[in-house]
């Protein structure tokens, strides 16, 4: 997209300086507002209008919209809404978002204003802005947006209102309503926008999986114990999990009845954990094929954690590596593979030795492959049932394991009957 050639136009049509007409359109962009919502907004700034009388787009259904799409007006349902504030060029703006359907689709929708309307309402949405948000289509509504009662209730088969079990959050979501017990909470103080900000973060239980939050307000009522409905959460990935976060405008709601919280971690064949993009605690059985490079007896900075290799740290250049240890093992059940993490201490357990065990054999032999070779000699061939937290990049899947024991069923069996039950 040539930049100059649209702000040097605008600036001729506005008769003001191209850079800062420039330097306008690239801080739109760079919240991927499409370039024409982004010439009209900065049109409006500087007193040129909206830029002409462009008709209303032709109604689309929501099945039919692409990135392609300047803007569309659609006729839909608002299945959720959640509201939080975003920091956009210094300023702090509080903006609208969740989901709207037809019978063709759903969709996302961020809201620049406040319309007026709830989980449940029809709506026409005239002139609504398209732009991708992670991968796909989502609708833009800004102040070129119109919003009105539609003539005739629309109908969906998706649920109306963001009521979700923790198993079926996933990152992305927005305007979603848990009702879970608070299983650990740790208060921390970070370096935030502001300055040093006080948290909460923790994890939350149902009686379908666990995950973690964060209350960037922190809430007497987050206690450990605690069994609360909590409304208005939005979803992001933290360290490849989904992570729920809490906001000012979230609310918070002590429960009569305990929440019933699943002791047991959901086992899924690799592939359906895989396919999740990413689960906390979750268990899997598998035969490890092999160890991975980077196992074994290992060096770590002392300033990041990352690894060593050749007194050498990505981040911190020459240091002194700490040693310790850990196993990375891919882990089969026959429908997908899965890189399993261990840390030191269950690298132990599965070494039959600590660190210090570790490094005699690796001066005895005057090599640290060693510790490797036994851990493969242990655990290659053998079936395993690993629970943990599992990570999803473009570097594949890695589980981050908090258990790591010998299974007591086939692995092939297992993702058979995790695929059926997935499957019904």
């Amino acid at each position: 997209m040539d930049v100059n050639s649209h702000a040097e136009d605008l600036a001729s049509d506005l008769g003001v300086d191209k850079e800062e007409v420039k330097a306008d359109l690239e801080n739109l962009l760079e919240y991927s507002v499409p370039i024409d919502e982004a010439k009209q907004s900065v049109r409006r700034k500087h007193g040129g209008g909206g830029g002409g009388s462009a008709p209303t787009p032709d109604s689309v259904g929501v099945g039919e919209i692409t990135t392609d799409n300047n803007s569309v007006t659609v006729t839909v349902r608002v299945l959720t809404q959640g509201t939080r504030t975003i920091r956009y060029q210094g300023d702090d703006l509080t903006i609208r978002e969740g989901e709207v359907a037809d019978d063709t689709g759903t969709i996302s929708y961020t809201a620049w204003q406040d319309f007026g309307f709830e989980p449940g309402d029809s709506l026409t949405i005239g002139n609504a802005g398209v732009r991708e948000w992670e991968g796909d289509p989502e609708l833009n509504l800004n102040d070129s947006t119109t919003v009105a009662i539609a003539d005739e209730p629309v109908e969906v088969d998706q649920a109306v209102g963001g009521d979700r079990s923790l198993v079926d959050i996933a990152a992305g979501d927005r305007g979603r309503n848990v009702e879970v017990r608070v299983l650990e909470v740790d208060e921390k103080t970070i370096s935030g926008r502001d300055g040093e900000t006080e948290i909460l973060e923790g994890v939350v239980g149902d009686s379908t999986a666990k995950l973690p939050f964060t209350d960037w307000q922190p809430r007497a009522e987050l206690e450990p114990g605690a069994d609360l409905r909590i409304e208005d959460v939005y979803v992001r990935e933290f360290r490849g999990v989904p992570s729920l976060n809490l906001t000012e405008f979230s609310t918070v709601t002590p429960l009569p009845d305990p929440i019933e919280v699943a002791e047991d971690a959901p086992r899924l064949s690799i592939a359906e954990a895989v396919a999740s993009g990413g689960m906390f605690d979750v268990e899997v059985v598998g035969n490890v094929l092999e160890i991975r490079d980077g196992s074994g007896l290992i060096e770590r900075c002392p300033e990041c954690g990352r690894i060593v290799q050749n007194g050498q740290c990505r981040s911190h250049g020459d240091v002194d590596g700490e040693d310790d240890l850990r196993v990375k093992a891919i882990l089969d059940d026959g429908t997908d593979t899965v890189t399993v993490i261990l840390d030191d201490e269950l690298t132990a357990e599965v070494y039959g030795g600590g660190l210090d065990d570790a490094l005699d054999a690796a001066k005895d032999a005057m090599d640290k492959a060693v510790v490797a070779d036994a851990i493969a000699d242990s655990v290659v061939g053998h079936a395993y049932r690993v629970r943990g937290n599992l990570s999803v990049d473009d570097y594949g899947a890695n589980l981050d394991a908090s258990e790591f024991a010998l299974a007591d069923d086939d692995p092939a069996d297992a993702a058979r009957a995790a695929l059926a039950e997935v499957g019904e």
